[in-house]
């Protein structure tokens, strides 16, 4: 049976388990939402360099309460802390890193994904949107793209389809989806389940998701 959690704690579980991606010496990306979070949960020793594509190289955690510099933010705009050796540059260099295939792994969020790895996460139709802003050069350009969501939505309608029904950001860009109840690679023939959280089966990620999965 699929434990029950609180949003707070599903969005901790997918970015623990998403830091568990990470190699020393990485170069990484993290995007708005739940990959934000990816940086509190670096494995003890690892050394990672966070790039954050608004200029900022060397992104540490989140400040502790009452420490919070308004002029350090992530993309998202939320506050975070240097580590020793940040420096700062602007958008075009940052993107000139991107474009140019140095960052090792983008962590991304995502509305739907699909079997083929296609992507999904900048536009719901009939929603007003800015655009789709770095996305579409992190998922072209980087070595890994890895996907940080819930596994559903709210209304527990799957978010990890046959095909994406919503306008793509990249056509068979993702290499791992990380949710709540398991980690899917997308390898030559669909979807495989290669490891689901403590309690959940794989039966019942199976239920969840539109995509048949490889076991």
């Amino acid at each position: 049976m699929i434990p029950l959690m609180t949003d707070a704690e599903r969005r901790e579980r997918i970015a623990r388990r998403c830091a568990q991606e990470l190699r020393d010496g990485f170069y990484v990306n993290l995007g708005i939402g739940i990959p934000t979070l990816v940086a509190n949960y670096v494995p003890p020793g690892m050394d990672v360099t966070f790039q954050a594509e608004i200029g900022m190289l060397g992104v540490g955690p989140y400040p502790l309460p009452g420490e919070e510099d308004c002029d350090l933010t992530n993309a998202g705009k939320e506050t975070v802390t240097e580590m020793p050796g940040c420096a700062y540059f602007s958008s075009a260099d940052s993107f000139a890193m991107i474009r140019a295939g140095r960052i090792d792994v983008s962590i991304l969020g995502a509305m739907e994904v699909d079997e083929e790895g296609s992507l999904a996460n900048w536009m719901v139709p009939g929603k007003m949107v800015t655009g789709m802003g770095g996305a579409m050069d992190l998922v072209a350009s980087a070595q890994r793209v890895v996907i940080a969501m819930e596994h559903a939505t709210k209304a527990g309608a799957p978010k990890i389809l046959r095909r994406c029904r919503l306008p793509l950001t990249g056509v068979a860009v993702v290499h791992t989806i990380v949710t709540e109840l398991a980690v899917l690679r997308v390898v030559p023939g669909g979807l495989m389940l290669v490891e689901t959280a403590p309690g959940v089966t794989a039966e019942e990620v199976q239920s969840l998701t539109e995509a048949r999965l490889l076991i």
